[in-house]
């Protein structure tokens, strides 16, 4: 690691031994999204999705989260280098996170702008502090959110919600975006929290939580329908994890709650 490189992916262990990965945005004054930030992000991305920890959380340092994307990115992109650019991000960004095999927590501390709420929008939880504010703010460049945030800001908060967002390009707080189910948390000190909730996480039955997460892909892309059509089979297969087998035993002979995991 260089004092240069713009992100920092930290591999820990909790007290029971669980393996977490903290990424975090470390590029001031702004984390702003340059090439570079790009390049590393997609390279922690890809790491992440080779060797998978328990759970991951993302996170920034500085005054704000990010002030968005470096404008310098967009500048005489053709059609087709445009389309290139959205496709890369997609691909080597949002999807590998939202495949990962273990829950994603992502904390914001202060003003959250384009590219980080859509990654945001792929994880699992959201947390903010009360001061954070959210925005996807493309309209000021004559864009529209192109890594996939329009589309995961109507999941949370409903179509009428993620229009007016992606419209106005206005900044909302963090106790709005909690109305609207887009933050699941508030919290004073939502490093901490985030932390704490990432731990935790990464202590419980994390092949469960893989199968909750494959079940709710399987809704988003196809409704219920094709949920229902994908569950047997993927919560069957735990049914021969230690985890599984371990929890059943203990919770018959000392009762809930008692139970430790593995992650196997």
């Amino acid at each position: 690691m260089t004092d240069s490189k713009p992100t920092r992916l930290e591999r820990t262990l909790t007290r029971a031994g669980a393996e977490v990965a903290t990424l975090t945005l470390a590029h001031p004054p702004l984390n702003l999204f340059d090439q570079a930030v790009i390049d590393t992000l997609i390279a922690d991305v890809a790491e992440l999705s080779a060797r998978p920890p328990r759970a991951l959380l993302l996170r920034a340092e500085g005054r704000v989260v990010s002030g968005g994307v470096d404008v310098h990115i967009f500048d005489g992109l053709s059609r087709e280098q445009g389309a290139e650019l959205w496709q890369a991000l997609l691909e080597r960004i949002i999807h590998p996170l939202e495949a990962l095999p273990c829950p994603v927590v992502f904390a914001a501390h202060g003003l959250t702008l384009t590219a980080a709420l859509e990654i945001a929008l792929a994880c699992d939880i959201i947390l903010a502090a009360p001061k954070a504010k959210f925005g996807l703010v493309e309209t000021v460049v004559g864009l529209t959110p192109s890594m996939g945030g329009p589309q995961r800001l109507a999941e949370r908060a409903g179509s009428g919600r993620a229009r007016e967002f992606v419209m106005t390009g206005d900044l909302y707080d963090a106790a709005t975006m909690a109305e609207w189910g887009v933050v699941n948390a508030v919290h004073d000190d939502v490093d901490t929290a985030a932390r704490d909730l990432t731990a935790r996480l990464a202590d419980g039955p994390t092949r469960a939580h893989n199968a909750t997460r494959r079940i709710i892909a399987a809704w988003r892309s196809g409704g219920v329908a094709h949920a229902d059509s994908v569950t047997p089979e993927v919560s069957a297969v735990l049914f021969e994890s230690e985890d599984l087998k371990g929890a059943v035993r203990s919770f018959l002979e000392v009762g809930p709650g008692q139970a430790s995991y593995t992650g196997r």
